[in-house]
């Protein structure tokens, strides 16, 4: 076989345990499978949330900041969407992507539901596809009697007891502008 081939075929199989990584993501948070989920992070990985309210730097930092989490979450069920995985031209062993999930969860006797976008970096090390950043941002996150009212609002971060403007769309430039696209048409 050429390498043209061959770098198509490692792709293809790269992109297929990429998606695999990403379900096993959810699996893990879901199950509360901590062996699971410390293994699909890299050592040096770093784990946050555009709002701030997540931080794990290195493998033992995020099982930490999940431990934390798991402690005070009840039931939680993920589920991912869409996925854009862009490899590295330079670096076979490297991609990022972006995930679209939505999640549901019970957390201090109060049930959430939330939306939000994953920008992910991806490490291959001795063979096998890891995270190496996952950053959290939120469409929504909302207690499920708010939620109709704050899909209306620019705030419509609620899970933590106040109302915060949501990471996205309002900061995204095309979201923003695209009424000129449209001009003179």
């Amino acid at each position: 076989m050429d390498d043209a081939l061959l770098k198509r075929i490692d792709r293809l199989e790269s992109r297929n345990e990429i998606l695999e990584l990403i379900a096993k993501y959810c699996k893990s948070c879901d199950d509360r499978d901590v062996p699971l989920l410390r293994s699909i992070f890299t050592e040096d990985a770093v784990v946050v949330s555009q709002d701030g309210m997540m931080e794990g730097i290195g493998r033992d930092g995020i099982m930490e900041m999940y431990r934390k989490r798991f402690e005070v979450l009840a039931i939680s069920v993920h589920w991912t969407h869409d996925n854009i995985i862009t490899f590295d031209e330079n670096d076979p062993d490297r991609a990022t992507g972006e995930c679209f999930c939505h999640a549901e969860s019970h957390r201090n006797g109060q049930t959430l539901v939330g939306s939000l976008r994953y920008d992910d970096e991806y490490r291959r090390t001795n063979g096998v596809w890891q995270f190496s950043k996952r950053t959290l941002k939120f469409l929504y996150y909302v207690p499920v009697e708010e939620y109709g009212e704050a899909l209306g609002s620019k705030k419509r971060m609620r899970a933590y007891g106040d109302q915060r403007v949501s990471d996205y769309p309002e900061t995204f430039e095309c979201y923003n502008n695209w009424a000129r696209h449209y001009e003179g048409a």
